[in-house]
């Protein structure tokens, strides 16, 4: 199979899981029809991310086992099923099943593919094309911003949850069709392997070893932390928005949605192509910093022209993590067992998606206001920055 055929795959996968970033846009309808407040909206979001991150760790094992084809259907069927049960739930217990339980375990079972694909169809270019995959995830929602608000004004929240699903489902079994490893000992014609790839391709760690390494607590720490403060606006933007802009009509609002996927998704491709030339870690560390500057300026913008661009950077240093630290543990740790380490480290994730909604939706209920929680975001930037500033790859695994 030609390699590019396996991008087109997880394109199509992530383009389609990606939906799970324009959630915001049916929270003001959620809390009305089902009497939510913000914060309890903002749990549904959190507990698909949660199980998103528990899914990935044990998809990624099976993965790893049988192959990434089997593991993306049963991501595909997760989802689709997902979206229609979500689409007929009445209560807040409902759609936690529905679409914090479902939907969540879907992304982790399809997310996973691409990831590992990526690291073994191209070794040469691993940071590129994994963030080429992976920008799907970011820019789906991109889809979604500037006609979901139209659609459920004039259809409803159910209606559109459930065209949705289908449309996912479909999406998703062709892309997995392209979703295959190459046979062992592959590599591309006329490759020779860098020090540094020759390296990553001698350590392949099992998961048992990874977990015994300070590298991967401090990914996993760095990962959390940086991760929590874009959920954080992620999971509230369309409201905040709304909120911030005197005037601005639900349909305007929902174009910050398409406008933070463009940054996500190019956060994904372009740090990975800048990670290719200047190094992971220092990839990662500016990205991570410059978020810290950026998002406290949210809170304290009234108007698109400025909101806008802010918004793009700060997608962008999100979608950054996303591609990065799926890159960095194939190098620190080789890719046979990539499915399953990675896993561990996406555990992070899971963190991020109960520490960034649950505080932006509950200081917001208390406070009125987001620009406390925004601030709070940028000191946990700043947190994750000094944790990962000095990371370095590990000695090869001990047998």
């Amino acid at each position: 199979m030609n390699r590019w055929f396996s991008v087109l795959g997880g394109l199509l996968m992530n383009l389609s899981l990606g939906s799970l970033y324009g959630w915001s846009l049916f929270v003001p309808s959620l809390q009305k029809d089902l009497s939510l407040s913000r914060e309890q909206a903002s749990n549904i979001f959190s507990l698909a991310i949660v199980v998103f991150a528990l899914c990935f760790l044990g998809a990624g094992r099976l993965q790893d086992k049988k192959g990434p084809y089997i593991v993306s259907i049963i991501g595909s069927v997760l989802v689709g099923a997902g979206f229609l049960l979500s689409s007929r739930a009445v209560s807040l217990n409902e759609m936690y099943w529905t679409f914090g339980v479902v939907v969540g375990a879907g992304c982790g079972f399809g997310y996973v593919t691409p990831i590992g694909v990526a690291s073994k169809w191209f070794p040469d270019r691993r940071g590129l094309v994994i963030g080429l995959m992976v920008a799907g995830f970011g820019g789906g929602s991109a889809i979604l911003g500037p006609v979901v608000p139209g659609l459920i004004a004039d259809h409803g929240w159910r209606n559109v949850l459930l065209v949705l699903g289908g449309i996912y489902f479909v999406a998703t079994m062709i892309g997995a069709q392209f979703l295959k490893n190459p046979p062992a000992g592959w590599k591309p014609a006329g490759w020779t392997p860098t020090p540094q790839a020759a390296a990553a391709a001698a350590r392949d760690f099992s998961p048992a070893q990874v977990v015994g390494t300070s590298q991967f607590w401090r990914m996993l720490a760095g990962y959390a932390l940086g991760t929590s403060a874009g959920l954080m606006v992620i999971s509230q933007v369309a409201p905040f928005v709304r909120g911030a802009v005197p005037g601005i009509g639900a349909a305007l609002a929902g174009t910050a949605l398409l406008v933070g996927a463009v940054g996500n998704a190019g956060g994904r491709i372009f740090s990975g192509w800048m990670s290719d030339h200047f190094g992971r870690v220092r990839t990662l560390c500016f990205m991570v910093m410059l978020s810290a500057v950026v998002v406290p300026l949210l809170g304290r913008m009234n108007a698109l022209v400025l909101l806008w661009p802010a918004l793009v950077v700060v997608y962008y240093c999100f979608g950054t993590q996303l591609s990065l630290y799926a890159s960095l543990t194939a190098d620190f740790f080789g890719t046979r067992n990539v499915g399953a380490n990675y896993g561990l480290v996406f555990l992070a994730y899971g963190i991020a998606g109960i520490i960034g909604p649950k505080l932006g939706g509950g200081i917001f209920d208390r406070y009125r206001s987001y620009t406390p929680a925004f601030d709070l975001a940028a000191g946990l930037l700043v947190l994750a920055f000094l944790t990962i500033a000095t990371l370095r790859a590990p000695a090869r695994a001990s047998t």
